[in-house]
């Protein structure tokens, strides 16, 4: 199969990309002309630079493909350019979408978020859920459930598009949550917020083969969950501190967190600069949880990832090699 990867360069991305190449699939990865290829270093992959609204280059890319994945994003949480991340997650999206209708596509893989359900509120949901939350805890919130709506709206008019709704997604090299890990096992990683917000987790090997199921297998039209369950942050340091010895991070008071985060915040956005904490991460800290159920990927496509804990101990034992 000969298969488009847009964000190829990301981490989701470059995970997929390798999987494919695995596969002896023909690979073309969709970049910008300033990304960081690294990720990429060791693939054959088949470079096409554009941004991802340029129609042109999209369907360039796009030309002799059997499917694409679009995991190009803007992804980031506190201080963002609203507008920015709209036009990447919204309108780029719609860009690839019209394109891969344009030139007859057998399969897209569009990668969203459990994020799109909104606060559940603690509530375990599946792929039937509707949105609960009326407002938006964010811009990367509203742009990713604005996206899904334009995905679900091409599905609906024949696109053969499918849908997968990753939880937090892990990996050695993460670049959000990864940091974190790698200073928790220099024993640098003494005080942490938030100890009972429940996390999801899938390592990010999992979902590119989650994708490539999709790919393979999945209905057009259908989401799915891609989640191998749930623990709290205390939880899994817990987990962390019986594989490595090292002590659990004494919970921050959350008065404290709060006040940071409202201090923080506007000066941020005065200096141009991504605090530690703002509003938005306070919030997703403390104020939303959403739990999902991931039994439909399992059945319908026959997806089964390692555990929640195997992913964790996979993880630190590649830090701890690379440190």
């Amino acid at each position: 199969m000969k298969a488009l990867v847009t964000g190829a360069n990301g981490f989701t991305g470059s995970h997929l990309v390798k999987a494919l190449e695995q596969r002896g699939d023909t690979v073309v990865g969709f970049v910008r002309k300033s990304s960081n290829l690294q990720r990429l270093s060791d693939c054959q992959v088949e470079l096409v630079y554009g941004d991802i609204s340029d129609r042109d280059a999209l369907k360039t890319a796009m030309t002799g493909v059997d499917w694409v994945f679009h995991t190009a994003a803007y992804v980031e949480l506190g201080l963002v350019d609203a507008k920015e991340m709209e036009r990447v997650n919204v309108e780029g999206t719609r860009a690839v979408l019209e394109v891969a209708q344009a030139v007859g596509v057998a399969k897209l893989v569009y990668c969203s978020t459990i994020g799109v359900f909104g606060d559940t509120k603690g509530q375990v949901v599946n792929e039937t859920f509707q949105r609960q939350q009326t407002d938006f805890s964010g811009a990367y919130d509203s742009t990713k459930y604005q996206a899904q709506q334009i995905v679900d709206q091409f599905a609906a008019q024949g696109l053969p598009v499918v849908s997968i709704l990753p939880s937090g997604i892990f990996g050695a090299d993460d670049p959000h949550f990864g940091p974190v890990l790698k200073q928790f096992l220099k024993g640098g990683l003494k005080v942490w917020a938030g100890g009972d917000r429940i996390t999801g987790i899938v390592h990010v090997d999992d979902l590119a083969n989650a994708m490539i199921l999709a790919a393979q297998k999945g209905q057009p039209g259908e989401k799915y969950i891609i989640s191998a369950g749930d623990l709290s942050t205390r939880e899994m340091f817990t987990l962390l501190s019986q594989d490595t010895g090292i002590p659990v991070p004494v919970e921050a008071p959350k008065p404290l967190v709060r006040l940071a985060g409202n201090i923080l915040d506007p000066i941020g956005r005065l200096l141009n600069w991504q605090p530690p904490l703002s509003r938005e991460r306070v919030h997703y800290v403390y104020d939303r949880c959403v739990r999902v159920d991931a039994t439909k990927a399992r059945q319908d496509l026959g997806w089964n990832p390692r555990s929640v804990s195997q992913t964790l101990s996979e993880i630190v034992r590649i830090m701890k090699t690379q440190s």
